[in-house]
């Protein structure tokens, strides 16, 4: 489904406590600035790469011969393996080492981006997307890893984190841009050869770092084994659907039920139930759930509207998305302000409601209407998601104590990837009949409307001011 740079601040200050749990990290022998460009550089093709694609599917199915459940996983094969796995792969990058598992993560995402490029058929694209993922949630924790181990000081750490947040942001905004003009200069492989060079210039820099620390962090396999087979059946069941995904969506409840019973037994598991015992950890993981879906879900539906209803160019619809996406980062940064001035109660729910009014102001627009006004209308969507992101995550890492505020952080950001990697899935079947490609978006959009404004409202609920 699939993600500006104060709230990835926030939630990597958040994720470092889950990442980079390392007794007195000793400097790497590489400068820290040199650490800093690569733990930014992998942020930067991670995060590019779960927007880049949107804008290339129709490129793809036309040139592979594959028809849009294909495409969805193209997109859900990325997002679904890189959600899953970040519930544990911070575990996994304390046990080898941070800058072990972060070589070997950038080292394996330029592989198989080096096979998507080369993929003769949708079968091997899909596939290498899906290693693509297991590599991105490797990199993440352990670039995050990488910055708090080079800069110890935990003033010069902030600021460091905020500059690798810069790579993120940067993605978020550059990626439907790039994904249009690659395809266009070139084809829509080039999106994935375009890695390459930044792969190779990430491991150049971390070459010379030196040993990391590392510690016998506790991994919950069984745990992670259900959660990845409950997600991947529940996914293929929305996308696939008759007698297929009826049997996909029993796997997805039996893998499901198993998933919790681990859980609730387990020493150290990947998502500790009693987390959701606290109504507010609860919404705010419900809100950015529901937020992804209205981003992610109709950033996927708006790609193919944009291509295959109006007729536009792959760079014309990348550059359609770049009013909604250059505001985000300024909108993180007043979000913050107004969370740390008001509390976070207010600018959630004035984001969602935001973002809600986005969504139903799309609900008119359709193949005649002008490029510039469609363009001005996608900016709340964007903006409301920016504005409340940041506050609902401060709300969550507020509401649990500090030692399980970067699990919380954990489990809220997979939420959140999940739940867009649902909606590309729900909203691909609503619209894969292109003779009623509009009723299925504007079906897509009420739904996501809907959703938002159900949390808007859960929100005001639970968030709401105590009595003396």
């Amino acid at each position: 489904m699939p993600r500006g740079a104060a709230r990835l601040v926030d939630m990597s200050q958040d994720l470092t406590a889950r990442t980079g749990q390392l007794p007195s990290p000793t400097r790497d022998a590489a400068p820290a600035g040199r650490t800093l460009a690569a733990a930014l550089l992998g942020f930067f093709l991670i995060t590019l790469d779960a927007s880049v694609v949107n804008v290339a599917l129709p490129a793809i199915g036309g040139d592979l011969h594959g028809g849009l459940s294909a495409l969805q996983w193209v997109v859900d094969g990325y997002t679904l393996a890189f959600a899953a796995l970040m519930l544990s792969t911070g575990a996994l990058s304390d046990r080898i080492g941070a800058g072990r598992a972060f070589t070997g993560g950038v080292a394996v995402f330029a592989a198989a981006s080096l096979a998507c490029g080369a993929a003769p058929g949708l079968g091997v694209l899909i596939s290498a997307r899906v290693v693509q993922g297991v590599a991105a949630a490797v990199v993440l924790p352990s670039s995050l890893a990488l910055v708090r181990q080079a800069y110890p000081d935990a003033a010069r750490r902030a600021r460091a984190i905020s500059l690798w947040a810069v790579g993120g942001s940067s993605a978020v905004a550059l990626g439907p841009v790039a994904g249009g003009a690659l395809t266009t200069a070139w084809n829509w492989r080039g999106i994935f050869l375009v890695n390459l060079p930044f792969a190779v210039v990430a491991l150049l820099l971390t070459s010379r770092t030196g040993p990391a620390e590392r510690r016998r962090a506790p991994l919950d396999v069984p745990g992670q084994l259900t959660a990845v087979l409950a997600l991947a059946a529940l996914t293929f069941a929305v996308v696939e659907g008759g007698g297929a995904g009826w049997a996909a969506a029993g796997v997805a409840v039996v893998a499901s039920a198993a998933f919790f019973a681990i859980e609730s037994r387990h020493p150290h598991p990947v998502v500790p139930l009693g987390l959701f015992r606290n109504p507010v950890v609860t919404v705010s993981i419900a809100a950015g759930s529901a937020l992804s879906v209205g981003f992610f879900g109709m950033f996927f539906v708006l790609g193919l509207f944009f291509q295959e209803v109006r007729g536009q160019s792959a760079l014309t619809a990348g550059l359609m998305f770049l009013p909604m996406t250059v505001l985000i980062s300024t909108v993180n940064v007043i979000s913050g302000r107004l969370s740390n001035r008001y509390g976070p109660r207010l600018p959630m729910i004035a984001g969602q409601l935001l973002m809600a009014a986005g969504l139903l102001l799309l609900l008119p627009v359709g193949a005649g209407t002008p490029a510039a006004l469609l363009a001005c209308a996608m900016i709340p969507l964007g903006l409301g998601g920016a504005l409340a992101v940041p506050p609902l995550t401060a709300a969550a890492m507020g509401a649990v104590p500090a030692d399980r505020a970067g699990l919380a952080a954990g489990v809220l950001n997979a939420g959140r990837q999940v739940a867009g990697a649902l909606s590309v899935a729900l909203f691909g079947s609503l619209v894969a009949d292109k003779a009623h490609f509009m009723t299925g978006m504007r079906l897509s959009l009420l739904i996501a409307a809907a959703l938002v404004c159900l949390t808007a409202l859960a929100t005001a609920v639970a968030l709401r001011p105590q009595r003396a």
